[in-house]
């Protein structure tokens, strides 16, 4: 099968993801444009990029999270994935998942891990790293998603900003439900 005859990532694959991640306790977050879809990016991918945490007992984890997930892995696979080396495509399994243990433009795991957000259950890397992320990469097609990547970006932060309430309007949020009790 040939990179066009693969399927698109659906969602519901990154929701299997999810599940069988958490169920063996693997440190992750989808990154790339996987990532930015979860977030709402209109756009499809033919893989997913996760950024695991890299350590023995985290690569352990994935391996076994990967097998369940239907990934066949040879011996040098696993043990790339246990190692925690940069970068370790996987296409044999009913998508093409990419873990990229060392995604350039983010300096640490610890760090990305702190600025992600969750978004119904799924653990994604910050919009600013992955567009930091593409932009450190230098490739020819990551450079050219940048522009809608950065639009998104704009339009993403607008809808999840919350507005600022004054020290009144928090106080009276407060104090509602004590009013209503006593009446």
């Amino acid at each position: 099968m040939n990179q066009t005859d693969r399927p698109y990532f659906q969602l519901e694959q990154a929701r299997e993801v999810a599940e069988v991640f958490a169920r063996h306790q693997v440190k992750y977050l989808f990154i790339g444009k996987g990532g930015a879809i979860i977030l709402g990016y209109p756009a499809a991918t033919q893989d997913v990029d996760l950024f695991p945490e890299k350590s023995t007992d985290n690569g352990r984890r994935i391996v076994a999270a990967v097998t369940e997930l239907g990934f066949v892995l040879d011996e040098d696979t696993a043990q790339k994935i246990i190692r925690g080396v940069d970068f370790v495509q996987i296409k044999t399994g009913p998508f093409d998942l990419d873990l990229v243990f060392a995604p350039d433009g983010i300096e640490s795991f610890e760090s990305a891990q702190k600025r992600a957000v969750i978004v119904d259950k799924f653990p994604v890397a910050n919009i600013n790293d992955i567009i930091s992320s593409k932009r450190a990469s230098g490739r020819e097609k990551d450079l050219a998603d940048l522009p809608l990547l950065e639009d998104f970006r704009e339009e993403y932060e607008k809808a999840t900003r919350s507005e600022l309430k004054s020290s009144i309007d928090i106080a009276m949020d407060r104090t509602a439900p004590d009013r209503h009790e006593n009446e």
